[in-house]
């Protein structure tokens, strides 16, 4: 995967590359010290995945995503836990605090990694596959079955699962989840959501409705979405 560095500090950044050096499927093209930096380069190069610092003068990391037109999958790297929500809700692979160690960066390129494949296999729904799963919620070993799910979103190192009744935050991965409700009843049409086809009740151009919650879609999972639809 080919990656940026973003990062104000000269320190950061050779310490973010002595952690990518350690993986072998990552291939630094460019460090830059400015967001402006960063958006320049990616006008004319393309590049897989941007490690992203966020408080920096001129532009935050943040004003960065929310300008650019076409976006590699993000990693957002911060001291501060109060962007966490504004990160997710632009869609992030992953959020990680400073210090970074050996063991969270890992957590986030395997993310991003996944997300980058996208070749998960789903298995086909058969009458054999159970119609519930148990997720662990606030100590609690709550059952859910698979019918009453809405869609299912990334929220860092969680999950949200969304029901008609409530919304359960569950400490897996998105891909872990997936392959729970693998089956032709589910679908993942962006890199951090998974949808209840039966619960669909319209699409409008790049987003799927349920009721009034809009949940938006890939381009690259669009066309294989609209193949899994009854259209006429």
């Amino acid at each position: 995967m080919d990656c940026i560095v973003v990062d104000d500090s000269l320190v950061a950044r050779k310490a973010l590359m002595l952690l990518i050096e350690q993986v072998s499927y990552l291939k630094v093209k460019k460090e830059c010290s400015t967001p402006l930096e960063a958006y320049n380069y990616l006008k004319t190069n393309q590049v897989d995945l941007i490690f992203l610092d966020i408080e920096m003068p001129g532009m935050t990391g943040i004003e960065l995503i929310k300008n650019l037109k076409q976006r590699p999958i993000i990693i957002l790297i911060s001291s501060k836990k109060e962007y966490a929500v504004e990160a997710f809700e632009l869609n992030v692979a992953d959020y990680i605090l400073k210090p970074v160690t050996l063991a969270r960066f890992m957590v986030a390129v395997e993310k991003a990694k996944e997300i980058s494949e996208g070749t998960d296999k789903k298995i086909e729904f058969s009458e054999k596959e159970q119609d519930y799963i148990f997720v662990r919620s606030n100590s609690v070993l709550a059952k859910i079955k698979l019918s009453d799910i809405l869609y299912v979103q990334a929220y860092g190192d969680y999950v949200k699962i969304f029901t008609q009744d409530k919304t359960n935050l569950v400490h897996c991965t998105l891909k872990s989840i997936e392959e729970k409700l693998a089956s032709g009843k589910f679908y993942r049409l962006h890199r951090s959501y998974i949808i209840s086809i039966d619960h669909i009740d319209k699409i409008e151009e790049n987003d799927a409705y349920i009721g009034k919650h809009a949940i938006p879609i890939g381009e690259q999972y669009k066309k294989e979405l609209l193949a899994k639809l009854n259209l006429l």
